[in-house]
């Protein structure tokens, strides 16, 4: 799987339970997770990808992540996923909002820019590149930079619950300390708060 997070993610998931993925590409989660006999639904903006998934057999609509998640009623999913997405949106706490509205709980997976070899980029005068990073910085879809501790506080600030976390390494290995440092991908299941 070149995804290890999605590894993750499906971990968390059982049988006949429903998701919402969030910026589905192609489809790649939504196809593993029904090999699992989960049922879901995607939301994609860009057509060719979303051309590509109704090609693979996922059920995906096309729409923009930031104009939200009204057209869905609350708790209307068991899961809504954002895998290495939320770094890409501007209304980071709208739409971690809307994710816990929709679904009895949220995944998120994003790219740690604290990680160690993110941070010798910068202090060689550079911004990251990698396999979590791929993008140069001048065509990234990147807006956000935060780290797992910023992401954390957010959390907190929001009232979210944090109900677990996996820090993953670039190899897609678990890292087992100093995940703010070690970690190259971090991957959350969260809630609301009681």
């Amino acid at each position: 799987m070149k995804r290890p997070d999605f590894a993750v993610i499906a971990g968390w998931m059982k049988a006949g339970e429903s998701v919402l993925d969030l910026g589905c590409g192609e489809g790649e989660l939504l196809r593993l997770l029904a090999t699992r006999g989960l049922r879901g639904w995607g939301i994609e903006r860009d057509p060719g990808h979303v051309l590509a998934a109704i090609e693979n057999s996922v059920n995906v609509l096309q729409s923009d992540l930031e104009a939200g998640l009204a057209g869905f009623e609350d708790n209307a999913f068991d899961h809504v996923v954002l895998s290495r997405t939320l770094q890409t949106v501007r209304h980071t706490q709208q739409i971690l909002a809307e994710m816990l509205r929709v679904g009895r709980e949220a995944v998120v997976s994003f790219p740690n820019f604290a990680y160690w070899k993110n941070r010798m980029a910068v202090l060689n005068g550079r911004m990251p590149v990698s396999e979590d990073l791929p993008y140069q910085w001048y065509d990234t879809p990147n807006v956000r930079f935060f780290t797992l501790l910023d992401f954390e506080s957010l959390c907190d600030g929001m009232g979210i619950v944090i109900r677990e976390r996996q820090v993953l390494d670039e190899r897609g290995a678990l890292v087992p300390e100093e995940h703010n440092f070690l970690g190259s991908l971090a991957v959350y299941r969260i809630g609301r708060g009681a």
